[in-house]
């Protein structure tokens, strides 16, 4: 699936304008990730986008027994190269599926070159905007059935942290939320901008959402279930000639035995996580090496070259060497 598209331009002198409608009753932690991931990012002169809360009106309830004065009202929509609508219990979106005329008229004020993400139930809001109209999305698990009741047109997955849809993306509920703003600033600033900022919220950078995203799976802890250690140690061997029957001896199991307890402790199987992880070191060594194709694709596991485009093609949508120019680190 292609990328988001990079930061539209909002004038030659301004930094990128990002609106955050907050709707009542907004959930305060999927508010807070916006202004804390792209209000983080920096670039060598200085932050790289403008964030700005605002709403319909002056006050907004939250979820979490507090309520927000806002500093921006709805007149920030018109000056948005980027809008994000966080999970909210707002009730014509959430119960009827539609919106009042007066922020129906507000959102049309949004720039057409604007992109437009939700975090969580914020996909309501989009979808009652007509935003998501026959698009893949994503919302909370929970809240998935709700959102196909009220939109059978979408094709609603909740099997994944976010869809990115070029100039829409939705995400998952609440940490699911830090993802997809980590994806995108990837994709507008690259891995180290992303990473920087991931390291300053102390969280991970990437983690896999099971479809095409710029994300990677993380390492589990050596201990994490009976497969863990075996797990740790493939991550260290991965150029190597690694099979399941292998890894189970590994593991003093039988083959049937550890194929059902790593499913059990990884939702996918043991090829599949195999396959993610070599993907995965590919991807690292691209971003931040100069080593050729096929050394990439020895070195990962993946085993040629031809191999290591037809995987990255499945995963991200792009050849090695055009991965490489979006996302290679300065000064690797």
């Amino acid at each position: 699936m292609a990328a988001l598209d990079g930061p539209a331009p909002a004038g030659s002198a301004l930094r990128h304008v990002i609106a955050v409608l907050a709707l009542p009753e907004v959930v305060g932690f999927d508010l807070q990730i916006p202004p804390q991931v792209f209000g983080t990012a920096e670039g060598p002169d200085g932050p790289l986008y403008d964030v700005r809360v605002c709403g319909m009106t002056e006050r907004v309830p939250s979820t979490a027994g507090f309520s927000l004065l806002l500093e921006h009202g709805p007149e920030t929509l018109a000056a948005a190269d980027t809008v994000i609508v966080p999970g909210t219990h707002y009730v014509p979106a959430r119960r009827d599926g539609v919106l009042p005329d007066d922020l129906r008229a507000a959102l049309d004020t949004v720039p057409a070159h604007a992109r437009w993400l939700s975090i969580c139930t914020g996909a309501f809001v989009l979808a009652a905007a007509g935003r998501l109209d026959g698009r893949r999305v994503a919302t909370h698990w929970a809240r998935a059935a709700d959102l196909r009741r009220l939109h059978p047109h979408l094709e609603v997955d909740e099997s994944v942290l976010f869809v990115d849809d070029g100039d829409v993306a939705t995400s998952a509920g609440l940490a699911a939320g830090l993802d997809l703003c980590l994806h995108v600033l990837r994709g507008d600033h690259g891995a180290e901008v992303a990473n920087a900022v991931a390291r300053h919220l102390v969280v991970a950078p990437w983690r896999d959402g099971g479809q095409a995203q710029f994300i990677d799976h993380p390492l589990p802890p050596a201990g994490a279930g009976a497969t863990g250690a075996v797990r740790a140690w493939a991550v260290e061997h991965l150029d190597e000639d690694i099979d399941i029957a292998g890894l189970a001896a590994r593991a003093s199991m039988s083959v049937r035995t550890f194929t059902r307890r790593f499913r059990a402790e990884t939702g996918t199987s043991a090829h599949a996580w195999l396959v993610a992880q070599r993907v995965a070191r590919a991807r690292r060594l691209l971003e931040g090496s100069d080593l050729p194709v096929d050394r990439v694709a020895a070195d990962s596991g993946l085993g040629t070259a031809a191999s290591l485009r037809a995987h990255l093609a499945d995963e991200v949508g792009l050849s090695p060497l055009a991965y490489r120019r979006r996302f290679r680190r300065r000064g690797a």
